[in-house]
């Protein structure tokens, strides 16, 4: 009896170590410095880098999230970049967008932010969309990336630092301002806010060092990996729909589909008093069906080759 209990724990021993063995977690090395949109950080001061380096663990070992992120980032990168440059923001803000919302259109938080960029409706509202029951544009991509284009020209008007501009996208320009004079600093790194706006800008630099390279921090992902671009039309529309089911039966999609093009249309119909122009993107059916050739790599470095 004695030896077949001797045996049964050996093996119960044997078994635990096997299940669980794992592979070795490493940390990700800490660069000396980096930068952000023309403007070097040093990580040398002791703060300055434990800031920065929990950032960077976090995206490492936050797998499901940051996969997603890679993926989201190849099909929404290509449309911030540009508008991005047109309202002449350094490239470096779409990592904002990362950071706000994990690059979902559909994200909307507690507050009642919402879309890529979590502009509040007020904001929204002031720097030029659309937010009500029926038509919400914090959900249209590439206008709410206008608006977050028009604060940021607004908040480097008034301090003249991009660093600045992007704590202030978090903090507000008025509570950054005040404490800048109350604590006699200078730079967003030096004074003390919330854990939330504290982290900010460290989210946003590690996530700059991320995505600029995820095979550093050990994600490796193949073309087919990606999402494939599905292209779409405009359609105008300049009066009142009274159901959008209906009307996009007309272009042979369904309100589900016509909805996951159009997110900013927030109810059934259309009432458009004002006789406003609208542009529909109807998706192309042809690209429904999941083909590896219509699959377009933004950067070469979230790929294996």
């Amino acid at each position: 009896m004695k030896n077949k209990t001797g045996i049964i724990f050996f093996l119960l021993v044997f078994i635990c170590q096997t299940s669980f063995a794992v592979e070795p977690v490493s940390s990700v090395p800490i660069p000396s410095k980096v930068e952000f949109s023309g403007q070097t950080i040093s990580l040398e001061r002791y703060d300055m880098r434990e800031r920065f380096d929990r950032e960077q663990i976090v995206i490492a070992y936050n797998h499901s999230v940051s996969l997603l992120q890679i993926k989201r980032a190849n099909r929404y990168f290509p449309v911030i970049e540009p508008i991005l440059k047109r309202y002449g923001i350094p490239d470096d803000f779409k990592y904002l967008a990362v950071i706000e919302s994990n690059l979902d259109p559909r994200a909307q938080s507690g507050a009642q932010a919402a879309g890529l960029w979590q502009l509040m409706p007020k904001t929204a509202e002031q720097f030029g969309l659309e937010v009500n029951d029926e038509v919400d544009e914090r959900y249209h991509i590439q206008k709410e990336t206008e608006a977050a284009c028009k604060y940021f020209k607004s908040a480097y008007n008034k301090f003249n630092n991009w660093v600045t501009v992007a704590a202030s996208y978090n903090a507000g320009m008025g509570r950054i301002s005040e404490e800048f004079t109350k604590q006699q600093a200078n730079e967003s790194f030096d004074i003390l806010l919330t854990s939330e706006t504290s982290r900010y800008v460290f989210r946003i630099l590690a996530m700059k060092q991320f995505l600029e390279n995820p095979k550093a921090f050990g994600y490796q992902l193949h073309r087919d990996d990606f999402y494939q671009t599905i292209n779409t039309k405009d359609v105008i529309v300049k009066d009142s729909v009274n159901d959008w089911t209906t009307w996009a039966a007309q272009y042979g999609i369904s309100y589900s589909q016509l909805k996951d093009f159009n997110i900013w249309l927030r109810d059934r119909k259309l009432t458009n008093p004002k006789k406003k122009e609208y542009f529909i993107q109807i998706p192309d059916k042809a690209d429904f069906i999941y083909n590896i050739s219509k699959v377009t790599i933004h950067n070469p470095m979230w790929v294996i080759l």
